[in-house]
């Protein structure tokens, strides 16, 4: 008998639709349905542990993959992001390896710090945010390429993801020895950070790597620059 899909409309003879995939009969949430989507997104064939694994090894060719050939084996940058900056705020949260190494010394509470607070407060849409400004450096240092803006910012969203997964180790690693190791985290996760960016423009030449590293530094350094220009703009206009 044939139905009508509950999602286009479109009439539908089989399982599933012939216009947009849709089941004709969707399962019902039990038991089984929740172990598959936990095994489904932590599979080592397509989800973000294979994801993780992908980015650590090979982190340029299997971004160049995912914008080029296959979208469907990584997770989603967007998504990757949002989550490994939540794995990061989550371990923050229990183990606390931030309060030794980020501290305001602004009293006042200007908007610059409130702005930097939620910087820290929100990693996920901060480390977008931050990512936009670093992609208008690559894009500048790497103009002879073909690669538009939006795909040099899948890319940060790939490798910055991996850098909150650093930083989340090397903090759990100093709460449960009590050695400061953050500034090694710091460090480390600028290597990878460089060395995925110069991998990603191709990993046999070296003016890629040293392009990468002064991008990713001025990105930095514009996107501090942007906030504490806004917050000092909204300062004088609240005064």
């Amino acid at each position: 008998m044939t139905e009508n899909c509950n999602n286009c409309n479109t009439a539908v003879a089989s399982k599933y639709c012939p216009n947009c995939g849709q089941p004709a009969q969707l399962k019902r949430i039990d038991a089984h349905y929740i172990i598959h989507e936990i095994e489904h997104v932590l599979h080592f064939e397509r989800g973000i542990l294979y994801t993780i694994r992908e980015l650590i090894l090979n982190p340029g060719q299997n971004v160049r993959n995912y914008l080029i050939e296959n979208r469907s084996r990584l997770v989603k940058p967007i998504i990757f992001i949002i989550v490994t900056s939540l794995i990061y705020t989550l371990c923050n949260h229990y183990f606390h390896f931030e309060d030794g190494y980020i501290k305001y010394l602004d009293s006042q509470q200007s908007t610059t710090t409130i702005l930097f607070k939620w910087v820290q407060g929100h990693y996920g849409y901060g480390n977008i945010i931050m990512s936009a400004f670093i992609a208008l450096w690559i894009k500048l240092f790497f103009r002879k390429f073909q690669f538009n803006f939006f795909e040099i910012l899948i890319l940060l969203c790939f490798i910055m993801g991996i850098g909150m997964l650093i930083y989340s180790v090397f903090g759990i690693v100093q709460s449960l020895i009590h050695i400061n190791v953050m500034q090694i985290s710091g460090v480390v996760g600028f290597v990878y950070m460089t060395w995925a960016i110069g991998q990603f423009y191709g990993k046999s030449t070296i003016i890629n790597y040293v392009k990468a590293f002064f991008a990713y530094i001025l990105g930095m350094l514009t996107f501090i620059l942007a906030v504490v220009l806004v917050g000092s703009i909204t300062d004088m206009f609240i005064r």
